[in-house]
């Protein structure tokens, strides 16, 4: 029986993956082999000796301590994608409220309420209509910092509405290359895509490389009058120097998911409450995929989506039993775990290897089941980190 313990309200969907018969899932789960969560943070919090690893319902982990959880073998899953749909939803409607006077419009109707005659209502209306005049997208300049699982929908969708596109990736992956669209332009760096830049949408994660990205220096090549959107992460600009360059006429509209107590009472500051992700649909798509993702490592040893640990999966064949270890990536400790197998006469059926940074990840699997001392001996093998036997 696999324990799961569950921080924050999952979706009902994802949990109605776990199979009963094989999984007991609940808040208050003892000796849990797995934690799944949304928000909780995690960084403070005891991590159960049975602990073999966390799944975010998401796709940043801030909130998991994962350099801890990586010395202590235990793998750190996110949902990359699961909420794409939702972020670029709300990325096209950001887009809409800053160009449209939208939100100016809407407000001033509703201050109408001295009016009670509706023919005198749609008279002023008609006289008053034109101070909310706005823009169109079609013709316009996105450009796009981050071309990932959501940098690439929005492409998409703003291309559809009849803009034009750019986009910047330094660290864009062959995955994502085949999903975005070949009118898509590439462009060498970031002081570039905004200077061309109508529009510019942020779609990058929180790390100490995208700190502050945007900033006093990367602003300074902005195009006047452009409207930046920050669905993304927090952390990735620099809300002061955002401001100064509203107040300098520099940027026209700052729309984000992040308020400040500083961006209240700005006209030219559209801040949401972090509701990038806050779909019905979204958070079942996380649920669900974290779901799957920890009963294939649970049951199966293979690695889907983590944050920590390479991407590694092999298929299983009848009747064979599976050890799976984790070990610092240095030379040597695959050779010292297949000779253990080998002088204790354990025949080895097929196995994979990957590494990734510091760490490694290796499946074996074999004909019978190794004896207690074995999985000792590997577990004992310098550099070794965490061993599993999952049965046949």
């Amino acid at each position: 029986m696999h324990k799961i313990r569950t921080y924050n309200q999952i979706s009902v969907k994802g949990l109605e993956r776990f199979p009963r018969q094989q999984y007991e899932v609940g808040s208050d789960i003892g000796s849990p082999d797995a934690f799944l969560l949304r928000s909780q943070k995690l960084q403070g919090i005891e991590v159960p000796r049975t602990l073999l690893a966390a799944a975010r319902a998401g796709a940043g982990v801030n909130n998991v301590p994962v350099a801890d959880y990586s010395k202590q073998g235990i793998v750190v899953f996110n949902t990359p994608g699961a909420n794409a749909n939702a972020v670029k939803e709300l990325v096209l409607a950001g887009m809409l409220l800053a160009t449209r006077n939208i939100l100016p419009a809407l407000n001033y109707v509703q201050s109408l309420t001295q009016i009670s005659d509706a023919a005198a209502m749609a008279q002023l209306l008609e006289k008053e209509k034109s101070r909310f005049a706005g823009n169109e997208l079609r013709g316009k300049t996105l450009g796009i910092v981050g071309l990932g699982a959501i940098g690439s929908m929005v492409a998409e969708i703003a291309l559809g509405m009849g803009m034009q596109v750019v986009g910047f990736d330094p660290a864009l992956s062959i995955d994502a290359a085949w999903r975005l669209s070949n009118a898509v332009m590439r462009m060498e760096n970031l002081q570039a895509l905004l200077a061309r830049s109508d529009y510019i949408s942020l779609h990058i994660p929180a790390l100490d490389a995208t700190r502050h990205l945007i900033n006093e220096d990367t602003l300074a090549s902005v195009k006047k009058g452009a409207v930046l959107l920050n669905f993304a992460r927090e952390s990735v600009v620099d809300s002061a120097a955002v401001l100064r360059s509203l107040d300098q006429g520099k940027l026209g509209r700052y729309v984000c998911d992040f308020p400040e107590p500083a961006m209240l009472g700005r006209a030219d500051v559209i801040a949401l409450p972090h509701i990038g992700a806050s779909t019905e649909e979204s958070e079942e798509n996380c649920a669900v995929m974290a779901a799957n993702q920890l009963m294939d490592y649970l049951e199966n040893g293979n690695i889907v989506n983590s944050v920590n640990f390479p991407a590694v999966s092999m298929a299983r064949r009848p009747g064979t039993w599976r050890i799976t270890f984790s070990n610092d990536n240095v030379s040597g400790v695959l050779g010292n775990v297949l000779s253990v197998l080998a002088s204790s006469q354990v025949n080895v059926i097929d196995m994979v290897n990957k590494s990734r940074a510091e760490l490694a990840y290796n499946i074996i699997d074999v004909e019978n089941k190794p004896s207690d001392a074995v999985i000792e001996a590997i577990a004992g093998t310098k550099h070794v980190i965490r061993v599993r036997l999952i049965n046949a």
